[in-house]
């Protein structure tokens, strides 16, 4: 293939080999996103950074051992939480972008600006500094994040995707615990008083990023994309690498349901700008309703409140106020800090438990249990907080009840791990069109985003305020997310990127009426199940029909369409 450098990985790996590299230079990017947001829990307990540089905090007179004593929570949590603006930002940047020129470059773009944010915050002399270097960190982390599971899952076999990305996000927990030990190992330097403390541990993950920079260029850009620039012979050759030269067969299939699907689309509605995407829910005299059975407004519903939950449930608070959660279960400055670092050990080696059981149990189940484990957990560890604080005059209680509540905290880290860690990243990269993936997934940023920088906000005065109440809050929200999941969110297991026009096709938000068309729907194309069986494209040969506004003979067809079983015509309904 002269088309593609004779140096990319594509022309020496095939099959699983060639989804292992594809998957290990998107768990790096991943292992950035993890180590950035791990690192300010070190970075905010450091004495030079709180006290001399930052100012939201003071040297706490009482404590046995030197520590900030945070006076100003609003701008402690200011910064941090300017990070998540700047991924919100950068998500919907990458995702413009990355429909125009690829995934590959869009992950090049967002480790060099990364590089330039995390100099930035290393350098950073007052806060200004800090907030403007945070944006801009922030920026290129959201333009990775909004195309590294889409390059994966395109790329990945409909079978495979959850334990794939589910791999991904265990190094995405490896980089939250570099970033703590490291962070924690830095804090004995200079009696924890020297810049060394904080700087250092910003500046390690440049290495990382520069790394990813260079090597991404050597890999394949996604098939799926290729396909819908018109580039199909790349598309062919690298499906037919992915899937193996002995099942080309089965290659070329799914080569003809890409292509073909992607005209479908084309016709289906205009919502390629974000505004028609986020406009397309509202009902049709408001101006919505303009992708028609695609029904795309309401996917970006989906995937921004999913983003949103995962915040809510707890593990912003977890992860970047771990120190101060393990206080207030009664623990001394040191121990807690060594506690929360085991917690973030243990959180990784959970997220091997995604890998082995998403694909399996599918997204609905993986988000249900995690709900159960995690909620009962933010409960009983709110409660054994407040004993603890309330025998204070009674150690062996004191230190019965702390123990107790800790060990709650590591029971809800590792049900996240295995579970809501995952499914909100991989969930919003299978459900959209192959038109407006990229920008889609884009939304599921903007939720993750949104959810992140409103906890990490609010989390300070929380805690300040509320103290171990702020876990109810957390339980609470895992209760609401059960029903929540039930009823809106349709499974995506063990289904193809193709399919998912079919799971939505229904006008219904509710999951079962869109199961229940998508059941209709796949009886009346018996195609849709058989074709890669028989080596064939599931919708080859409807393409005219569809043109002419007749029902297809055979192949897919969506209802809403012109010519669709049911006779109807979407843009005569609202969506």
């Amino acid at each position: 293939m002269d088309l593609i450098s004779k140096h990319n990985v594509v022309h020496r790996f095939e099959r699983r080999q060639l989804l292992i590299a594809i998957n290990c230079v998107a768990g790096l990017a991943i292992f950035f996103f993890g180590y950035d947001q791990g690192m300010m829990g070190s970075v905010n307990v450091s004495i030079d950074y709180g006290v001399n540089r930052m100012g939201f905090g003071e040297i706490d007179p009482d404590a046995n051992v030197a520590q900030v004593k945070v006076n100003n929570a609003l701008l402690q949590g200011g910064i941090v939480s300017v990070y998540y603006l700047g991924t919100l930002v950068g998500c919907l940047l990458g995702g413009w972008i990355g429909e125009k020129v690829g995934r590959i470059k869009v992950m090049a773009l967002g480790a060099i600006w990364g590089v330039v944010g995390a100099s930035l915050q290393t350098s950073a002399m007052n806060p200004s500094w800090m907030i403007c270097a945070r944006l801009v960190n922030g920026i290129g982390t959201g333009m990775l994040n909004v195309i590294v599971p889409v390059w994966a899952t395109e790329t990945a076999s409909h079978t495979s995707r959850g334990q794939f990305v589910a791999i991904e996000f265990t190094l995405n927990i490896f980089g939250v615990v570099v970033a703590y030990w490291l962070g924690f190992g830095c804090s004995f330097v200079g009696g924890g008083k020297s810049p060394f403390v904080w700087r250092f541990p910003i500046a390690f993950q440049i290495i990382p990023l520069l790394f990813l920079f260079v090597i991404v260029f050597f890999f394949p850009e996604s098939p799926r994309w290729l396909v819908k620039v018109g580039r199909e012979a790349e598309a062919r050759y690298i499906l037919g690498r992915l899937r193996g030269e002995d099942e080309y067969g089965l290659a070329e299939a799914e080569f003809q349901d890409i292509r073909n699907v992607a005209e479908l689309e084309k016709k289906s509605g205009k919502v390629n700008s974000y505004f028609f995407m986020f406009w397309d829910v509202m009902p049709k005299w408001m101006g919505g309703g303009t992708s028609g059975s695609l029904h795309i407004g309401r996917r970006v519903q989906l995937v921004i409140w999913l983003q949103i939950l995962q915040e809510w449930i707890g593990i912003a608070g977890v992860t970047i106020y771990a120190n101060d959660i393990f206080n207030q279960a009664g623990y001394s400055v040191f121990k807690s800090r060594w506690i929360a670092g085991i917690n973030d050990i243990s959180y990784m080696f959970s997220t091997l438990i995604a890998v082995f059981t998403l694909d399996r149990l599918g997204r609905r189940v993986t988000l249900y249990w995690g709900c159960v484990v995690m909620g009962i957990s933010m409960f009983l560890a709110g409660g054994f907080s407040r004993l603890s604080q309330n025998n204070q005059d009674d150690p062996h209680l004191k230190a019965a009840y702390g123990a107790a509540g800790a060990a709650f905290t590591f029971v809800f880290t590792a049900g996240f791990g295995a579970t809501w860690l995952t499914v909100p990243w991989l969930y919003p990269a299978e459900i959209f069109p192959l038109q407006v993936r990229a920008k889609g997934n884009a939304w599921g940023v903007v939720g993750w985003s949104i959810g992140n920088g409103w906890t990490v906000l609010l989390l300070p005065t929380m805690f300040k305020n509320i103290s171990e109440k702020t876990f109810y809050v957390f339980g609470a929200c895992n209760a609401i997310s059960i029903p929540i999941v039930w009823a809106f969110y349709p499974e995506s297991n063990q289904r193809t990127l193709e399919e998912m026009d079919l799971l939505f096709a229904d006008n219904s938000w509710f999951t079962w009426d869109a199961e229940r068309t998508f059941a209709r729907l796949k009886e009346e194309n018996p195609d849709l199940v058989q074709a890669a069986q028989r080596h064939q494209s599931v919708v080859s040969g409807n393409m005219d029909a569809l043109e002419k506004g007749r029902q297809p003979s055979r192949g897919m067809s969506l209802p809403g369409q012109k010519g669709s079983p049911d006779g109807s015509d979407t843009n005569e309904k609202a969506s």
